[in-house]
């Protein structure tokens, strides 16, 4: 292990184990025969809250840190363009990476047993802003070993006590990474987005079909109503009609029968007037 990968070792360590992880560590270097890394790594100052929690990002959300340093990249580059438009788009960009980002961060430290006061959670957000705004604070930040947090004064980056921070400046090839990171994730939430559009779109298609179906399915039934309505009316005209039909039958025959039955009653008058004439014929015969 070398002076290096100690110090990395060390700011990864939780923050009540600083102190006894940098002396077994300084004892390691100095016995491996590096007496002057021992001494650097003993110089090292434990990292206030902020701070700690400031490496625990630069640790363990490596690419959300990285797209902030490069937004600061394009803020940087619309202010020397001018570009109050492109300024205007980012600053909303702006507020709600650094709220993500310092959501992602209380919630990895919660993870870890440690609390955000709002005073840290105050300077957590400043320690991000100030890496966002300047290079050199973005790069000192990444690297993962801050002692004190940082805060951009408008003149440079200082730490918690005011005093100027030593940062060194971000590297090119980081800011592409995070560019193509940043070009990535658009692209996907603009994917996302045609697709949501496609499942409404068809959505809608697919309601609207149903409408149609149903307007014509009721269409129909309306049709088949009114045909048997037609039916049913046509019939009852045409048994209203036999109806009537047999009544004049019914009545015709009933004075039928009465005549019937009237000539039926003359006729059994005369057969009896004639047979009295008959009997009353023949006894004159007889008396003759």
């Amino acid at each position: 292990m070398d002076f290096e990968e100690a110090a990395d070792a060390v700011y990864a360590a939780p923050a009540a184990d600083f102190i006894a992880t940098r002396n077994e560590l300084a004892k390691q270097l100095k016995a491996a025969g590096d007496p002057l890394g021992s001494t650097r790594l003993k110089a090292l100052r434990k990292p206030t809250v902020a701070a700690w929690i400031a490496n625990l990002v630069a640790r363990e959300l490596p690419d959300q840190l990285d797209d902030l340093l490069a937004l600061g990249d394009e803020f940087r580059e619309a202010t020397a363009d001018l570009d109050g438009e492109r300024l205007r788009e980012l600053t909303p960009k702006r507020h709600q990476v650094l709220d993500q980002l310092a959501n992602e961060a209380a919630r990895l430290a919660g993870d870890r047993g440690q609390k955000l006061s709002p005073d840290v959670a105050t300077k957590l957000r400043e320690t991000l802003d100030a890496a966002l705004i300047d290079p050199a604070a973005g790069d000192a930040v990444r690297e993962g070993r801050l002692s004190s947090a940082l805060r951009h004064v408008g003149f440079g980056v200082v730490d918690e006590n005011g005093e100027p921070s030593n940062v060194t400046p971000l590297t090119d090839e980081r800011r592409q990474a995070a560019r193509e990171r940043r070009a990535a994730r658009q692209a996907e939430e603009a994917e996302e987005v045609s697709a949501e559009k496609q499942v409404e779109e068809r959505a809608r298609r697919e309601q609207e079909e149903r409408e149609a179906a149903a307007k014509a399915e009721a269409k129909r039934a309306f049709e088949d109503a009114v045909t048997a309505a037609q039916a049913a009316e046509a019939t009852v005209e045409d048994l209203d009609k036999q109806l009537d039909d047999a009544r004049d039958a019914l009545s015709e025959a009933q004075a039928l029968v009465h005549k019937l039955g009237a000539e039926l009653d003359e006729a059994r008058r005369a057969a009896r007037d004639a047979q009295k004439h008959s009997r009353e014929a023949r006894k004159h015969y007889n008396r003759l």
